[in-house]
């Protein structure tokens, strides 16, 4: 509470903040198992194969580690071009949010910021896999969240034939 020169006491605003204090790679694996072989020029289109999860661990009262875990390959028929394992995590400081959404904005906010960071790392990687780098599209985080929070939900109980 601060006051005024009324001398009546007015809340203070604390606006709510989101506050990336550390990002890092947490596990990172590159394979190219069938190269030089597969590196040959001229092969059809490759189908690829991507995972992404997401994961939160809070680490006291308004800190939070969150991992986004990103898994995919590319194959053509027969033969596996390359594979990747990602978990590249951030630490989150989150104050002044209330607390029916602190789960959301760990879900869906942190994961987004964290995003474009493991998207290049991947593209990198597979570049120097002696590829075309690969360019993840952007994901969709909301959506990615509600599925979660669907799987999570009860299913409804089987009716009972009378």
């Amino acid at each position: 509470m601060t006051t005024t020169n009324g001398g009546q006491a007015q809340p203070q605003d604390n606006p709510p903040q989101l506050n990336v204090l550390a990002q890092y790679i947490k596990d990172f694996s590159f394979e190219n198992p069938n190269a030089p072989r597969s590196l040959t020029p001229g092969q059809q289109a490759p189908a690829i194969n991507i995972q992404i999860n997401v994961n939160a661990t809070p680490q006291g009262q308004n800190d939070f580690e969150v991992v986004l875990k990103i898994e995919g390959k590319a194959e053509i028929p027969g033969t596996l071009l390359f594979s990747f394992d990602l978990a590249f995590a951030g630490m989150f400081r989150i104050a002044n949010v209330p607390q029916e959404n602190i789960h959301p904005l760990v879900m869906i906010e942190c994961p987004r910021l964290l995003f474009p960071f493991a998207r290049e790392i991947i593209a990198t990687a597979v570049r120097g896999g002696g590829f075309p780098p690969l360019l993840i599209d952007p994901v969709d985080f909301v959506g990615l969240y509600r599925q979660k929070m669907d799987d999570m939900q009860p299913a409804p109980a089987p009716a009972v034939p009378s």
